[in-house]
């Protein structure tokens, strides 16, 4: 299974940004598929997930009312839409699915996750 992030860039305080995910390879069995991010001189932190079956959505707390994560149709396809960007939300953005044996009160957690993407830059200027 591999991911593939994109739609990452510059953009000014407020202003919005799509990042997606494409994922390939063989039949993904993930339960949940959720963004991460990692700015420099910090660990990398839980953003968004969603369960996979029925859709369910759960945020961070920072990014809650903001940002938006949804999937296609197909389920192949992880999208990302943060609107009202702010300075503090820059890093580098990686999407992520687990193996299938998450139970929700671990979804957040980074090492839930087995495959992950290669990570796009988001770099918000004040």
């Amino acid at each position: 299974v591999q991911l593939q992030a994109s739609g990452g860039g510059l953009v000014q305080a407020g202003g919005s940004l799509r990042l997606s995910c494409a994922v390939s390879g063989r039949t993904l069995s993930s339960r949940f598929m959720g963004w991460f991010r990692q700015a420099p001189g910090k660990e990398r932190e839980f953003v968004a997930t969603l369960r996979r079956a029925g859709g369910n959505t759960y945020y961070a707390d920072s990014v809650k009312g903001r940002f938006t994560i949804s999937r296609d149709n197909t389920g192949n396809t992880l999208y990302l839409m943060m609107n009202s960007l702010k300075p503090e939300d820059t890093a580098v953005y990686y999407c992520a699915a687990d193996s299938g044996s998450t139970i929700l009160s671990e979804a957040r957690k980074s090492t839930r996750y087995t495959y992950w993407g290669q990570g796009t830059q988001v770099t918000v200027s004040s």
